[in-house]
């Protein structure tokens, strides 16, 4: 099966691409080659950027694919770029969108795919609603082979659960407190990378998945509270949480904010039965517990990937002293 990634080096990707080429997949990577992480052997490159429509022609030529999987599409006119480029070249395309443009927060745990979408809190959200609405058409008065892939909170080894990466860490290994969205006790799934690719790998050229959306997660549940907790355990620290509430987060960044008022700070729960039924070999085997440990050795074994942002560390600074002067009793967490 001839299948073409649009990306395929990045958290998520990555991992798909592996799997792709070890189950003897014709795998074409079309990218800028600006990507740390390795494209795995037997995968063929092709050089081109997908925003520059000349050139990836050029890069195409006559190729057409069972499968083509756009990772790095993201507004309505960028899949609309590429149902004029696919329509006819592809017999499936694949749409990489987000299970945060799911109801949030939402109404009925677990989520399912027919949980509507609806994200009034994160542009970024309704903006992949969008693109899902705008396949959904193409698929219906075109016939253009649309497939909506739903990852959530996903993981490789370089990725910690955090917006400020690292710094959390190194707060942790200094002893000092890390804020914590919330009283910490809301529920989130996060599946790491390899499990993912069981899923996705599994859909390509699937004749049962055009037309269909499918979300692809872990089925274990964590706390935030706990997530800190596993990461302070693998970097050998102690986790000093101070809980504020996702609202005053917002206050101080915007950015954090949105994305946990648009996703982190509600319980997210997910029946994967429709995955399972087209795909029966997806099972999610690798517990956090195990996906921490890997990324902590992936940061220790190079001091360099060890980076504090110092705008984010004096952020932690700035509203544990907010909350703790309109919670004076309250310290470490207690």
């Amino acid at each position: 099966m001839k299948v073409l990634f649009i990306g395929g080096t990045g958290v998520i990707s990555t991992a798909c691409s592996r799997l792709a080429v070890e189950r003897g997949l014709e795998l074409y990577i079309l990218n800028r080659g600006q990507s740390s992480r390795p494209i795995p052997a037997g995968a063929k490159v092709l050089h081109g950027d997908i925003r520059q429509p000349e050139g990836v022609l050029s890069a195409l030529g006559e190729l057409e694919f069972e499968a083509v999987v756009d990772w790095v599409a993201f507004t309505p006119e960028q899949v609309q770029a590429d149902i004029e480029l696919f329509l006819g070249r592809t017999g499936q395309y694949i749409f990489i969108s987000s299970a945060s443009a799911y109801q949030t927060p939402p109404r009925i745990l677990p989520v399912t795919e027919s949980t509507p979408l609806h994200n009034p809190f994160w542009r970024y959200s309704r903006e992949k609603a969008a693109c899902e609405a705008l396949l959904m058409e193409a698929y219906q008065e075109q016939n253009f082979p649309a497939t909506i892939v739903r990852p959530s909170h996903t993981y490789d080894q370089t990725s910690l659960p955090f917006k400020d990466r690292y710094t959390t860490v190194a707060r942790m290994r200094a002893g000092k407190k890390v804020v914590v969205h919330g009283d910490g006790t809301s529920l989130w799934t996060l599946t790491n990378s390899a499990d993912f690719a069981v899923g996705l790998v599994g859909l390509l050229g699937h004749p049962l998945a055009i037309g269909e959306a499918f979300h692809i997660t872990s089925d274990e549940w964590l706390s935030w509270n706990q997530i800190y907790e596993m990461v302070a355990r693998a970097a050998q620290a102690e986790a000093h949480l101070v809980h504020v509430p996702s609202e005053l987060i917002a206050a101080f960044d915007s950015d954090w904010g949105d994305s946990l008022l648009g996703d982190k700070a509600y319980s997210m729960l997910f029946d994967n039965s429709k995955i399972r039924r087209l795909v029966p070999d997806f099972n999610p085997r690798i517990p956090y517990s195990q996906g921490v440990q890997e990324i902590i050795a992936w940061y220790d074994a190079d001091p360099r990937r060890q980076k504090v942002r110092p705008e984010a560390d004096a952020l932690h600074d700035r509203i544990i002293t907010a909350i703790e002067s309109i919670q004076p009793s309250k310290r470490w967490g207690k």
